[in-house]
C-alpha cells in the first residue's frame, strides 16, 4: 500500500461566500506537493469591519510551505477568486497559471503592486495540461458570468480530481463558452475520484436559466422608462454589461461606464479579444450633454460598497452625475448574504429623491452564474464520482450539498475551511485541521484579525473613547491636576454636570490621595486611572469608554 495521500484543504471559500483559496497535495504525510487554487478576497462592512478596505485568508499555513507550492492556479478572473493575488504573491512566491482573460485580470493586479512581469503563465483550454510535480492540471471551459471561466481537472497518482469552480449550465451564456455536456462527460469517462463542487444555489430548486433570457425584457423595460437609466451588477459580470449596453442601444440610449473596476473589465475584454461587438460608451463628461430619456449609466456598488458609484449617486453626485424623479434605478445583481443593509440604504437614498428603484425579487432582469439544484444534480450525474466534496458555500449549502450528494449514493462530507480532507481512499476522512482566519488589508498594511486593531476599533465606535493627561514634576508630584479629552462620548451626564468636569473632578481626588510609591509607578497609575474614568462613564452615562492615558515625567 503506497504510503502517498491526496488531500485537500479549503483555506478561504468553505463555510461561506467569497475569499476562495483551495489547496490540494500528493506525496507522504507533511511532506505533500501542492497546488494552490484561487486566491480571492471578500468586502468589510462598516459594523465587524471598520475601515478595513479588503479581507482575504490566512496565509500562514502555506506561507510555512511555499517551498512545496508547484503552482497556483485561478479559476476565474471574479475579485473572490483573483482579487488577493497581488497581495499574496510575494508570500507564497509561486508561478499562476490561467486562461488569457483571467491573466489579463491577474497581471493588472500585480502591476498595481509594482511585481515584476513573469509570474503569471497563460494556459491553454483542456485538452490541454500543465505538469507541476505530482499533477497534471488542464483548465477545462464552463459556463459562468465571466468569460472563460474553467473547471480544473487534476491528474494525480491516487486519481482524477475535477474542482468545477464557479459554474452554471447555460448554453447561451453571451459571453464566455457554453456548457459543454459531452466535453465533461469525456473527461469524466475513465472514472473521477472526487467532485470538489460549487454549492452557491443549492436552495434554488429550480434549473438555472440562461444570460441569453435577459436580452427581450431588459430592452422592453429601458424602452418604457420616462428619464435616465441607471442599472447596477457586478462589475466582473461582462455578460450582463454586455446584455445591458445592447439592451440600451436598442432602446435608443447612449451608454456611459461609471466606475473603475467596471471599465477594467470591459478594457479588459476587450485587449482579450473575449469581449465583441460591444456598443461604444462615452464618457462621463459627455454624458452631461445627453437628454436625460437618451442616457442609460452602468455603475459599479450592486452590492451596496460605500464608495461604488452607486452609493455616491444615492447620496448626491458622482463625476457631476446626479439622479432626479422620474429617473429609474435598476439592480440586475443578486444581493449577497451579509450585504443586505448597504443595499437597502441605497435604496431608500434613491426613494427619498423620486428615483423608481427596481430589484429583481421576480428573477425578471437578473439570472445567477451559479449552479442550482437541479444543476447541480446534472453535474454530479455526468461526472459520477467516488466522492463529491462541496465547496463555495456557507456551511448551510456545503450541509445541503452533501446530504444531496448522500442520497444519491454518493461519499461526501462538509469540509470547512481549515478541515483537511484525505481523498485516497473510496471515501473522504478528516486527516488534519489547519488554523485558519482572515487578513485584513487595512490602508496599505496586511494586519492579522487576531492584532486587535479592529477590535480597538469597533470599541471606540461603541463607547468612544477619554484622553487623560497627566504631568509628573521631577519631585514625583502631580503637577496641576489631570486633563480629560472626550471623543465620540456624551458630554453631560446624569449629574447633569459636565462629563470632563466630573472625571477631573474625581482623578484629582485619587492622585491627592496617592501614595509615593503608586506616583512611581507608570503602569499601576495607568491601570488606576483608567478604572476610575471607566467606572464614572459608566455611572454617568452607562458607557465604558476605551481609555488611554498619558503619563508625562518632566526630568
Amino acid at each position: 500500500m503506497s504510503s502517498e495521500r491526496l488531500i485537500y484543504l479549503p483555506l478561504g471559500g468553505a463555510g461561506e461566500i467569497g475569499m476562495n483559496a483551495y489547496v490540494y497535495g500528493y506525496g507522504k504525510p507533511d511532506q505533500e506537493r501542492l497546488i494552490v487554487v484561487d486566491l480571492g478576497v471578500t468586502f468589510p462592512d462598516m459594523d465587524s469591519t471598520p475601515g478595513v478596505d479588503l479581507i482575504f485568508p490566512d496565509m500562514t499555513w502555506l506561507e510555512e510551505r511555499k517551498d512545496r507550492i508547484e503552482g497556483i492556479f485561478i479559476t476565474h478572473a471574479h475579485e473572490d477568486h483573483v482579487g488577493a493575488v497581488g497581495l499574496l504573491w510575494e508570500r507564497l512566491g509561486a508561478p499562476i497559471y490561467a486562461r488569457t482573460f483571467t491573466s489579463n485580470i491577474a497581471r493588472r493586479k500585480l502591476d498595481e503592486k509594482m511585481l515584476p512581469d513573469g509570474i503569471v503563465h497563460v494556459v491553454g483550454a483542456y485538452p490541454a495540461v500543465t505538469e507541476l510535480g505530482p499533477f497534471k492540471v488542464s483548465v477545462a471551459p464552463i459556463s459562468h458570468s465571466i468569460p472563460e471561466s474553467g473547471g480544473l481537472v487534476i491528474d494525480t497518482p491516487a486519481g482524477r480530481v475535477v474542482h468545477s469552480g464557479d459554474f452554471k449550465i447555460d448554453h447561451t451564456p453571451v459571453v464566455g463558452e457554453p456548457f459543454d455536456e459531452e466535453m465533461w462527460a469525456e473527461i469524466a469517462k475513465d472514472g473521477v475520484k472526487a467532485l470538489v463542487c460549487d454549492s452557491t444555489n443549492v436552495f434554488s430548486p429550480n434549473p438555472g436559466r440562461s444570460e441569453a433570457e435577459l436580452a427581450g425584457p431588459l430592452t422592453d423595460f429601458i424602452k418604457d422608462q420616462p428619464g435616465m437609466v441607471v442599472a447596477t451588477t457586478f462589475a466582473s459580470n461582462i455578460a450582463r454589461l454586455k446584455t445591458l449596453a445592447i439592451a440600451a442601444k436598442k432602446a435608443g440610449r447612449s451608454i456611459c461606464l461609471l466606475g473603475r473596476a467596471m471599465r477594467r473589465m470591459v478594457e479588459a475584454g476587450i485587449e482579450t479579444g473575449i469581449l465583441q461587438d460591444f456598443p461604444s460608451v462615452i464618457s462621463p463628461e459627455d454624458a452631461h450633454h445627453v437628454p436625460r430619456e437618451n442616457l442609460m449609466l452602468i455603475v459599479t456598488g450592486s452590492q451596496g460598497e460605500r464608495r461604488a458609484a452607486s452609493a455616491q449617486l444615492s447620496q448626491g453626485k458622482y463625476l457631476g452625475l446626479s439622479l432626479k424623479e422620474g429617473d429609474t434605478f435598476l439592480f440586475s445583481s443578486k444581493v449577497i448574504p451579509g450585504n443586505e443593509r448597504g443595499v437597502i440604504r441605497i435604496m431608500n437614498n434613491l426613494s427619498e429623491k423620486g428615483v423608481e428603484v427596481v430589484d429583481d425579487r421576480g428573477g425578471l432582469y437578473h439570472v445567477s452564474g451559479h449552479a442550482n439544484r437541479p444543476d447541480l444534480q446534472k453535474m454530479h450525474e455526468i461526472i459520477h464520482p467516488e466522492i463529491i466534496i462541496p465547496m463555495h458555500g456557507e456551511h448551510r449549502h456545503l450541509r445541503e450539498h452533501a446530504k444531496i450528494a448522500e442520497a444519491n449514493g454518493y461519499a461526501s462530507t462538509v469540509a470547512v475551511n481549515g478541515t483537511m480532507i484525505d481523498l485516497t481512499g473510496h471515501k473522504p476522512s478528516v486527516c488534519g485541521f489547519v488554523e485558519t482566519g482572515r487578513t485584513y488589508l487595512d490602508g496599505t498594511v496586511q494586519i492579522g484579525a487576531m492584532d486587535g486593531i479592529v477590535r480597538d476599533r469597533i470599541r471606540m465606535a461603541l463607547n468612544g473613547q477619554v484622553t487623560v493627561t497627566l504631568l509628573i514634576d521631577e519631585n514625583d508630584e502631580p503637577l496641576g491636576d489631570p486633563w480629560c479629552e472626550l471623543n465620540g462620548v456624551a458630554e453631560l451626564g446624569r449629574s447633569s454636570a459636565p462629563l470632563v468636569d466630573v472625571l477631573e473632578e474625581d482623578l484629582s481626588q485619587y492622585l491627592n490621595r496617592a501614595d509615593d510609591k503608586t506616583l512611581l509607578n507608570d503602569d499601576a497609575l495607568e491601570k488606576e486611572l483608567s478604572r476610575i474614568v471607566r467606572n464614572v462613564c459608566n455611572n454617568e452615562i452607562g458607557k465604558k469608554p476605551e481609555v488611554t492615558v498619558i503619563i508625562s515625567r518632566l526630568a
